[in-house]
């Protein structure tokens, strides 16, 4: 079932089955005779068959609907070249559209993570199991590459496009000043934060992420349409809250960095997560490798501020407490 959030604005819950973040919201919004949708569910069956139901529910034409992408992760792309047809424009980023049509990809994000002290037997289970490898899109239809302040027109709504690099490298939000709404997808979410991860690429992802979230403070928004869980208000309050979460977060990493030299896999271990398991041995695998991504994310940032150093070693990096 669809609702109705704003005029000629619905929100669709696209389930997740067996993900943390239980589903992922898909927006479409209606036009004079041609719909946007933003965001699409990954490309397994039950994400196919909730999107079939609101696109019947909505009586909406496919063959005048364009696809506004937010980020390349599946949960978001991953049933874009399905639903994108002959005529219609998939909106996508120009910073991750090397990353999508790499068939390397998810190699060197292994090779990242081993060096980063992730054991082999756990990361090849990992591997095998990532919804983002499984679910992603096959293969993308012609993208239409967007930067920021590009502005995308539909029905009474003029949206701009915002980068917000942070959690993934490219991240793309929505604005519409005059309506004060903004399509935040994964970059400020109410209840959640979102995942930071050094597996891509080592591009200090916690360092833009704040940056982007700064960045976005003073807009002025009177509701945020997020990727996940539910629509809400207060940006700057929120805002307020995820930075907060990462100066905690930055400081137990260096609690733990006082007990010598680690990998990010054993500074993930010790973290502390919020997740019903008895210690890290009952973790599930998919959680140790977004546990991993995001302690290295901080261990990124400790660094680039100074106050922790790597070193390279036979079996791949460490990073101690800097003199």
């Amino acid at each position: 079932m669809s609702d109705e959030i704003g005029v000629g604005i619905f929100r669709t819950e696209i389930p997740l089955p067996g993900n943390p973040l239980r589903s992922i919201n898909s927006y479409l919004i209606r036009g004079d005779g041609r719909w946007l949708m933003i965001d699409t569910g990954m490309g397994r069956a039950e994400c196919r068959d909730a999107m079939a139901a609101s696109l019947r529910e909505l009586a909406v034409d496919l063959e005048r609907t364009d696809i506004f992408v937010t980020h390349f992760h599946a949960d978001h792309l991953g049933l874009v070249s399905e639903l994108a047809r002959a005529g219609c424009r998939v909106y996508f980023n120009y910073a991750e559209v090397d990353l999508v049509h790499k068939p390397d990809h998810w190699e060197n994000v292994s090779g990242v993570a081993r060096l980063h002290g992730f054991p082999e037997d756990e990361l090849q289970a990992a591997m095998a199991r990532h919804p983002g490898r499984r679910y992603q899109a096959p293969e993308l239809p012609e993208l239409t590459l967007l930067r920021e302040g590009d502005q995308i027109s539909i029905g009474p709504y003029r949206l701009t496009c915002v980068e917000t690099p942070g959690h993934t490298p490219g991240h793309m939000c929505l604005y519409d000043a005059g309506a004060k709404i903004l399509f935040s997808g994964d970059h400020v979410l109410k209840d959640i934060t979102p995942n930071l991860s050094g597996w891509v690429e080592e591009r200090d992802s916690l360092y833009r992420y704040l940056g982007s979230l700064e960045k976005i403070t003073g807009y002025d928004v009177d509701w945020i349409f997020p990727g996940h869980r539910t629509p809400f208000r207060d940006l700057r309050g929120r805002i307020a809250e995820l930075t907060r979460h990462h100066e905690v977060r930055a400081e137990e990493v260096l609690n733990i960095l006082r007990g010598g030299a680690q990998s990010a896999y054993h500074v993930a271990s010790r973290m502390t997560w919020a997740i019903r398991c008895n210690g890290w041995s009952d973790f599930p695998v998919q959680q140790k490798w977004f546990a991993g991504g995001e302690a290295l994310a901080h261990l990124q940032y400790l660094q680039r501020q100074g106050r922790v150093s790597r070193e390279r070693g036979e079996g791949g990096y460490t990073y101690r407490i800097a003199p």
